[in-house]
């Protein structure tokens, strides 16, 4: 059985490991999907460059708070060594709420940005389909390879 001090510091590291996994796909996702914003027709390089630094920046904040979020409303105070995949759909629910938030009020309240023509949307607040995909996939996706990169996959996840 895990005591506090090694189940804090597996914790922390596994979350250090999936926020650096997240910024990294992050960036690499707000970069292709540029071309669904205005901002890649109608922006200055600067511009264009600074909107993809803050974008990144906020969804490093999103990651973060939602995976903390995650393990308080979870009560999982034993993650990562139990209930890590209880914790990861809870963070990755947590995200796509706050991505469907902040980009409706981006888009549609304060006008931050807009999407291009290209952009497929959902109802009923015209959510941009590629963020939403984005919270849906990388979340998982950086949890399971922090989860492979922390050495002991297999002791990961399951009551020690």
């Amino acid at each position: 059985m895990l005591g506090p001090e090694p189940a804090g510091k597996a914790a922390l590291a596994l979350a250090g490991q999936y926020l650096g996994l997240l910024l990294s796909a992050n960036l690499a996702w707000e970069l292709v999907h540029l071309p669904l914003y205005t901002l890649w027709t109608e922006g200055s390089p600067g511009e264009i460059a600074f909107g993809v630094a803050h974008c990144t920046v906020g969804d490093g904040a999103i990651g973060a708070t939602a995976l903390a979020a995650a393990v308080v409303l979870t009560r999982s105070w034993r993650w990562p060594g139990e209930n890590f995949w209880h914790v990861g759909l809870v963070a990755t629910a947590a995200g796509v709420a706050a991505t469907v938030l902040l980009e409706w009020l981006n888009v549609e309240v304060w006008r931050s940005w807009a999407y291009a023509p290209a952009m497929p949307t959902l109802p009923p607040l015209g959510t941009g389909l590629s963020p939403i995909l984005q919270w849906l996939l990388l979340p998982p996706l950086c949890l399971a390879a922090a989860r492979q990169l922390s050495g002991s996959p297999r002791t990961l996840g399951r009551p020690s």
